[in-house]
């Protein structure tokens, strides 16, 4: 089933190439000649091939495909590789011709386009064909060994196109260094008769395969004028346009996710954010890859589908070797939310990788990717290449709303850290460096947070373990202005709880001692205070006693007074 054409510019045909359209912003010059140009196997029979079958089958325009190289026959053999259906289009969409130049013609030398060109007309208004390609058109010119025939043949084809009002790619040979027809410099010229001139290039850097696409011209319209890498992959051809540039037009998020590991995150203030670049660094061995699967695990058990691409451990080796340390992600694997991919086995080069790492992230709908390491794009080969893949790797996770952590190896354990591969660190928005501590004969890994775009973060160096049951970050301990680690600071501590015990040991002696003496006096008070009470008891007994003899004397006295009175009276 046809789709309508996509809105946009009216004067372009799309492609339906990914990545091209971008550049070309919109695709082809509509009803007039592009010129598709490079060497032996570059990849102008896909390029031409793909942009009429998208154009019959997505756009409702049908087209015509002329072949001086190849046979119909293995043309469609090529198109079933790609998974591109085309017996259903022949029957109304798409005719294939089979002009490949007979014996006897290349013998005679002498020919022209004519006839062909007036079969072609009634066939293009029987179908009404849009476009229209001829491939290898330099093959059937090469018969011709006077330049003055080839330019005459090339200004008929150039003239019928324009009266046609066809939307035509011609495909061509050309010398990878000289941009021309191989062997047929006076194929030069169409490059100045055409509206729209591509370039392919093919070629290999220290043994790994590099393919390239340039517009050379384009009139009338705006284009991107870089060479793009390009991959013929198992849909066809992909282009790394300026689709990866495009951003989101979506405020930048504060929803928060976590690193999977709490006290990471309380040092990040809360989590990465979401759709951010996370860029992990360190040596080998520093647990790049475990913090890596942390984070996978986390994003599993929120049930977001996550993509890991390994390029160091297969995926059942690092499930395994992650397990150790507490992060379980084979039930995830199970369960279909996690895909995990060993991303040596796609040989290739840089730009093959991110390519097909695209594909699966798209076909797994990933709302996170872990690339461990990031750093294996600059292999050899892809050294001149690797940085601007990496850079787009990094543009399209956010214009694609994927939260990305990349691990990066530093080879050179002595190497100032701002020296990264690839030299990516200036783009990630969370920078975590990992590195060894090594004292008294151990290794301790550290921690830190270099920086961590719109957050306040942690600037402490942190003891990273790892045990069998989970991986966490010990509390800064620093002594004489230093921060130790393992042993040294287990060392420390030991001799600080010791003096600790020491003191609280002297502390409750000292204590008990008081106790003991305040006891004793207590007791010496309390018999000093019975004796006291024995003297005041005794002194009133004696104070009651005197009195009372007092009395009695008075009132002896008294009565004395009354006898003598009687006597008296």
């Amino acid at each position: 089933m046809s789709k309508k054409e996509p809105a946009g510019n009216p004067l372009k045909a799309r492609t339906g190439i990914a990545g091209f359209d971008e550049m070309t912003k919109g695709g082809l010059p509509r009803g007039h000649t592009t010129l598709v140009e490079g060497g032996a196997g570059s990849g102008k029979t896909i390029f031409a091939l793909q942009a009429l079958v998208n154009g019959a089958r997505d756009y409702n325009e049908p087209g015509i495909f002329v072949a001086f190289e190849e046979s119909p026959k293995r043309i469609r053999q090529h198109a079933a590789s790609f998974g591109w259906n085309l017996a259903p289009l022949e029957k109304e969409k798409l005719f294939f011709l089979d002009a490949q130049p007979t014996p006897d013609l290349i013998q005679s030398g002498s020919f022209d386009l004519s006839g062909m060109l007036a079969m072609l007309g009634v066939k293009a208004r029987e179908m009404k064909a849009k476009r229209i390609v001829f491939d290898a058109l330099d093959m059937v010119l090469a018969i011709l060994n006077d330049p003055l025939a080839v330019k005459r043949e090339v200004y008929r084809l150039h003239e019928w196109l324009l009266a046609q009002e066809l939307t035509a790619v011609i495909t061509a040979k050309a010398d990878p260094n000289e941009g021309t027809a191989a062997g047929e410099p006076q194929l030069g010229f169409m490059q100045f008769m055409v509206d729209c001139a591509v370039t392919l290039n093919h070629g290999t850097n220290l043994g790994v395969s590099q393919r390239n696409l340039r517009v050379v011209k384009y009139r009338g319209s705006t284009f991107s004028e870089n060479e793009s890498p390009f991959l013929i992959g198992e849909n066809g051809m992909e282009v790394a346009g300026e689709s990866e540039m495009v951003q989101p037009k979506r405020s930048a998020m504060r929803e928060r996710v976590s690193s999977g590991v709490k006290r990471l995150d309380a040092m990040l203030g809360g989590g990465y954010y979401r759709n951010a670049s996370v860029l992990i660094t360190g040596v080998p061995g520093t647990a790049k890859s475990t913090l890596g699967g942390a984070f996978a695990e986390a994003a599993c058990e929120r049930g977001e589908p996550t993509l890991f691409v390994s390029f160091d451990s297969k995926t059942d080796e690092m499930v395994r070797n992650l397990s150790s340390v507490g992060i379980r992600l084979e039930r995830f694997v199970k369960s279909g939310v996690l895909r995990m991919v060993w991303a040596r086995s796609l040989t290739g080069s840089a730009e093959n990788h991110l390519m097909r790492i695209k594909k699966i992230a798209k076909e797994h709908h990933a709302r996170c990717v872990v690339i461990d390491p990031v750093s294996a794009l600059s292999k050899s080969g892809n050294e001149n290449t690797a940085t601007s893949v990496a850079e787009r790797l990094l543009d399209w996770t956010k214009a694609s709303d994927i939260t990305l952590l990349c691990t990066s190896l530093l080879v050179d354990p002595g190497s100032q850290v701002e020296n990264t591969p690839l030299q990516i660190s200036t783009l990630s928005d969370t920078w975590i460096h990992l590195n060894y501590q090594i004292r008294a004969g151990e290794r301790n890994r550290g921690l830190s947070i270099i920086k961590s775009r719109g957050t306040a973060h942690s600037n402490q160096v942190r003891e990273l373990i790892l045990s069998d049951a989970c991986i966490t970050l010990t509390d800064v301990y620093t002594a004489g202005g230093e921060v130790l680690m393992g042993t040294l600071r287990w060392e420390k501590e030991r001799a600080e709880q010791a003096a600790r015990d020491e003191a609280k040991t002297v502390a409750e002696q000292r204590q008990s001692k008081l106790l003991t003496e305040e006891a004793e006096i207590e007791a010496r008070l309390k018999a000093v205070q019975c004796e006291l009470e024995a003297k005041r008891a005794e002194k009133k007994a004696q104070t009651q006693l005197a009195t009372g003899r007092a009395t009695e004397q008075a009132r002896r006295g008294k009565e004395m007074r009354k006898l003598r009175g009687s006597d008296q009276a």
